[in-house]
């Protein structure tokens, strides 16, 4: 059954559609009298054989069927092959509109109410109308059945497609936002241990000769800097795993570190202070390391592009609903190219760090010299959710 089945399902529609011709042929050829056989055959052959085409034109070969069945009904010839008008009528339903279908309906009625009339036997006309009108509406009905549910399917099959493209839509925006974060996280990280190191590597090579201890001390920083930079690049690539020692020694950064990362700026040669107002255990995790983030992206920016005797202020101050991170320094005007630099990057990224909380970043040259970047981030709003 299940082989039967399958060989049926691969054979093409118009085998199927040649099937009830066919038999309607095949009918006539055994059950009619010689000298009725060429009038029934044509007429058959002329109701019948249109329905093999119906699928592709369903409106002409109902057109065709009614014409057969007029020139049937006037040359007064009763034939099985009018059940050819309930299938072309089903047709016509099944790929037409509401009004298609109802013209359809309307002229097969009408057939049917003609053939009662001249072929129903005295007395009995009645119930072989209702019968041939239910078959009519049955067909009609059907037919509406069929193009709604492939209307509906239709209709599935797109939202599906549609839902589709906007998961695909949705991932790639997600898989883009990774890579502006991890680009900026890279950029923190890289651009602020290497100035680190470089400031270091400069006094160990300046201090190796007339204080070789703080020459040592320097290098040692150094070391431990670089074994910072590869923990943060490994944490922020998720490839440190959770059950390892350094996730538990190193946690993401936050304010608490902001004093460590002061003492940081200062062996590398800018005296740094950190003030932090209010309490700051309440804010998330990703709020803090955007919080530090900053703080260390706008002291690297001084450490490198500033004179030595430059010293910085960082004051921080948190409340339940915002926090407020400024940062000032000492040093001259910053080059033109900080600012210019591409998106994702110095700047730039620190905006668009501070914009995921809601805030707007502010950096400029003060009044009496030095430089300053000021921002509010707001831990209520729905950036905050979306950070």
């Amino acid at each position: 059954m299940r082989a039967t089945r399958r060989w049926a399902s691969r054979l093409p529609p118009v085998v199927w559609d040649s099937l009830l011709p066919a038999l309607l042929l095949i009918n006539i050829m055994t059950t009619r009298a010689p000298h009725e056989l060429p009038v029934s055959a044509a007429l058959t052959a002329a109701l019948a054989l249109p329905l093999v085409w119906r699928r592709r034109a369903p409106l002409t070969v109902f057109g065709a069927v009614v014409a057969a069945a007029l020139v049937q009904w006037l040359m007064d010839v009763q034939l099985p092959a009018d059940i050819a008008l309930l299938v072309a009528l089903y047709t016509v339903a099944a790929n037409s509109g509401h009004r298609g279908t109802l013209v359809a309906g309307a002229i097969v009625e009408g057939g049917a109410l003609l053939a009662c009339l001249r072929w129903a036997t005295e007395g009995a006309f009645l119930t072989p109308f209702v019968a041939v009108t239910a078959m009519v509406v049955s067909a009609a009905v059907l037919g509406v059945n069929v193009r709604t549910t492939r209307a509906y399917l239709a209709a599935l099959e797109e939202r599906a497609a549609r839902l589709e493209q906007q998961q695909d839509q949705q991932a790639r925006l997600a898989v883009a936002e990774e890579r502006a974060r991890i680009t900026r996280e890279m950029h923190d990280i890289v651009t602020h241990n290497l100035s680190v190191m470089v400031a270091l590597t400069d006094a160990a090579v300046y201090a190796q000769h007339r204080s070789p201890a703080k020459a040592t001390t320097a290098m040692l920083q150094i070391s431990e800097t670089g074994r910072q930079a590869l923990t943060d690049m490994r944490r922020s690539l998720g490839i440190l795993r959770t059950d390892e020692p350094d996730a538990e020694r190193h946690p993401l950064p936050g304010i608490a570190q902001l004093a460590a990362l002061a003492d940081q700026m200062c062996t590398a040669g800018l005296p740094t202070r950190v003030e932090v107002h209010g309490g700051h255990t309440h804010m998330p995790a990703t709020a803090q390391l955007t919080v530090y983030r900053l703080v260390q992206e706008a002291l690297t920016n001084t450490l490198k592009h500033t004179s030595p005797g430059t010293h910085a202020k960082v004051r921080i101050r948190c409340s339940t609903e915002t926090v407020t991170v400024d940062i000032t320094d000492s040093g001259g005007p910053r080059p033109p190219l900080l600012g210019a630099t591409p998106s994702g990057h110095g700047i730039p990224g620190m905006r668009e760090r501070a914009a995921a909380y809601g805030g707007t970043l502010r950096a400029g040259p003060l009044p009496d010299g030095g430089w300053r970047v000021h921002t509010r981030l707001d831990l209520g709003g729905s950036g905050a959710a979306s950070a």
